[in-house]
């Protein structure tokens, strides 16, 4: 298994990215400004983009595993690799997400903790409705991780 930062063609793991994040005018917001990181193992399995909030915050904006290879560990171990890479810079990881209770499980197990919701977020940010294992999304639930 190795990991790479993703410096040039970002959009090039678009059909990726979008399997986390429905919309591409949401990715093409954080994208380019955030770090991009890909595993592969053999070949590309995951990927995920980080970015900055401040001087001791960063938010992990997206990750994503191809459907074939999740609940194999890619997603944990990416996880794992960029809290180490950012421990040194940033005292917080925030990630937000869906109210799901497998997706919510799955960032706990990663020592996220649940923080702060906002109300809405899905239905007012995306022209259409969003679900994920049959759960229609409407408040982003925010975890948040020490480094």
């Amino acid at each position: 298994m190795r990991i790479e930062k993703i410096i040039k063609n970002k959009k090039q793991y678009l059909d990726l990215l979008l399997l986390a994040d429905e919309s591409e005018d949401m990715i093409d917001r954080y994208l380019e400004s955030g770090d991009m990181f890909a595993l592969y193992d053999d070949n590309l399995k995951t990927v995920c983009v980080v970015a900055a909030i401040d001087k001791e915050t960063c938010e992990l904006k997206n990750i994503a595993t191809y459907e074939k290879y999740q609940g194999r560990g890619y997603g944990k171990a990416l996880i794992k690799y960029i809290s180490d890479f950012y421990k040194n810079d940033y005292k917080i990881m925030l990630v937000g997400t869906g109210d799901t209770p497998a997706i919510l499980s799955f960032y706990e197990n990663c020592r996220f903790e649940i923080s702060h919701r906002l109300k809405n977020f899905f239905t007012d940010n995306y022209d259409h409705p969003m679900f994920e294992d049959g759960i229609q999304l409407t408040d982003m639930v925010y975890l948040k991780k020490k480094m």
